[in-house]
C-alpha cells in the first residue's frame, strides 16, 4: 500500500532527516467518527501502531503537541502536568491549523508551521515502528518512534488512558 505521493512539509522534514520511513496513502472518508481509526482500518494495522496528533492549550495560552494512540483518549490532567502546566484543554481547530500549518484530521508532529513542545505517548516506545499523519487525510507516514521522537524534540510521558 506503500507509494509515492505529493509531498508536505512532514515528508519533506523526514527526507531532510535522512530517516528510514514509508509513505501510506489511502481513501479518506469524511463522513469517519475517527479519522484515525478509519486510517487503521484503512492500513490494516493494529490501532495501537497508529497515533493521532492533537493540539492543545496548556495553562490558557501556550500550545503543546500530544501524540497518542489513535483508540486512547488524552489524559489532559497528565499532559498538563508533563509540559509543566497546571490545566489543559484542547485548542479550538482554528487555533491548531493556523499554528501548525495543517487541517484537522490530518495535522502532522512533523513539519508544522512553528515548532511546538511536543509530548508523544510513551506506549509509542513498544513499537517498531507507528504511524502518524503526514500531513493531509489520507496520507499517513510509518518511522520508528525514536525517529519521531528526535525530528520532533519531543518528550514522552504517559498522557493517553
Amino acid at each position: 500500500m506503500a507509494r509515492q505521493t505529493r509531498g508536505t512539509p512532514a515528508l519533506t522534514a523526514a527526507e531532510r532527516a535522512g530517516i528510514a520511513f514509508t509513505v501510506h496513502e489511502f481513501a479518506h472518508d469524511p463522513d469517519a467518527g475517527s479519522y484515525g481509526l478509519a486510517a487503521a482500518q484503512a492500513l490494516g494495522v493494529d490501532p495501537a501502531r497508529v497515533f493521532k496528533t492533537l493540539v492543545v492549550a496548556v495553562d490558557g495560552a501556550r500550545l503543546v503537541v500530544a501524540v497518542i494512540p489513535v483508540a486512547a483518549r488524552l489524559n489532559l490532567k497528565a499532559l498538563a502536568a508533563a509540559a509543566g502546566g497546571k490545566r489543559a484543554d484542547l485548542a479550538e481547530p482554528q487555533v491548531a491549523e493556523r499554528a501548525t500549518g495543517y487541517v484537522v484530521g490530518g495535522i502532522s508532529p512533523l513539519g508544522q508551521r512553528r515548532r511546538l513542545p511536543t509530548i508523544v505517548d510513551d506506549s509509542a516506545l513498544r513499537h517498531e515502528r507507528i504511524f502518524v499523519s503526514a500531513g493531509r487525510r489520507g496520507l499517513d507516514i510509518e518511522l520508528a518512534p525514536a525517529d519521531l521522537i528526535h525530528l520532533t524534540g519531543a518528550t514522552t510521558a504517559s498522557i493517553a488512558t
